[in-house]
């Protein structure tokens, strides 16, 4: 580098996805309803669980845990976007730009090691009906999440300290609505080598186990729903399958290309795909489970009847 201009960055300047104030206008007004419409999604899925003991079973924990991290993994970038549109802001400051990645790899790991365990879970209900209340006691499901917000933690943790050795120089401008690691990286006036490095490959441990476990659970699936000789047999299995089937596409179809290259190559594209993963995604997940799910149906129909 060279001697110019060396000043250490105190804080960030959140460009937005657009940068001009008309388009900001309408991302504002989406970005606020979808944020609400997941925020009230998700607590209904909790809730109805919580309230009927019919679904106290081990894949509707793993889909209350999941909805859980729906709620908080928007929570992390969404309400700093909308706050700072309203007071005609767009900073943030170098701490909270720390904590925001931090947070963000977490939630956006654990939703795929949620996704996985859910893989599992249905695997063993499949395969193994039998025995699924034996393999898959309570103890289990607790100590399978219990692991993966460990994991998910430490992996934050290692890549928040990575960024936190880095310098950031003269430029400050993120051409996003978070501080998603990336364009941050690109920021940055030191060697990036190492957080490169990690992202390919501690990175890639982390991202692909969980959808290593996902595509294996499902071939067995396939394996055993093809030796079914009842049509019948075959619905119900597949309709249990078909909502975890759909929200695992949706998650895994627009982060895989993402974070499996050098920050150096982020694109637009990217970026379009890191909103659909981080606030599309939580949003339509509550759907896509109460549409193509009775006992959620039935549980919902319930409360609303309570009320």
């Amino acid at each position: 580098m060279d001697g110019v201009n060396q000043t250490t960055v105190k804080e960030f300047i959140l460009l937005g996805l657009t940068g001009q104030s008309e388009q900001e206008e309408v991302i504002f007004a989406m970005f606020l309803w979808m944020y609400l419409v997941t925020i009230s999604g998700n607590l209904l899925i909790i809730l109805a669980i919580s309230c009927d003991p019919h679904l106290h079973t081990p894949m509707y924990f793993f889909l209350a845990n999941l909805s859980g991290v729906d709620i908080s993994a928007p929570s992390v970038t969404v309400p700093k976007a909308l706050v700072n549109h309203v007071l005609g802001s767009k900073s943030i400051s170098y701490t909270e730009c720390m904590i925001q990645i931090y947070f963000f790899i977490t939630f956006s790991n654990m939703d795929g090691f949620l996704l996985s365990v859910m893989a599992y879970d249905r695997y063993v209900a499949i395969c193994h009906p039998l025995h699924y209340t034996m393999m898959m006691r309570p103890r289990l499901c607790v100590l399978l999440v219990a692991i993966s917000w460990v994991i998910t933690n430490l992996h934050a943790l290692l890549h928040t300290l990575l960024m936190v050795r880095l310098r950031f120089c003269s430029h400050n401008a993120v051409h996003h609505f978070f501080c998603d690691p990336y364009p941050i990286l690109k920021l940055s006036c030191s060697d990036t080598f190492v957080n490169d490095l990690m992202v390919l490959t501690v990175g890639g441990l982390v991202f692909l186990t969980p959808f290593t476990c996902i595509t294996v659970s499902y071939v067995y699936i396939c394996a055993k729903v093809l030796k079914l000789q009842s049509a019948r047999g075959i619905r119900k299995a597949l309709s249990t399958c078909g909502s975890h089937l759909t929200v695992v596409s949706l998650f895994y179809g627009s982060i895989l290309g993402i974070y499996m290259h050098p920050s150096s190559t982020y694109t637009v594209q990217d970026t379009v795909a890191t909103v659909i993963f981080t606030v599309v995604t939580p949003m339509v997940n509550p759907f896509i489970y109460s549409l193509r799910n009775r006992d959620i149906k039935g549980a919902l129909r319930k409360i609303s009847i309570r009320s």
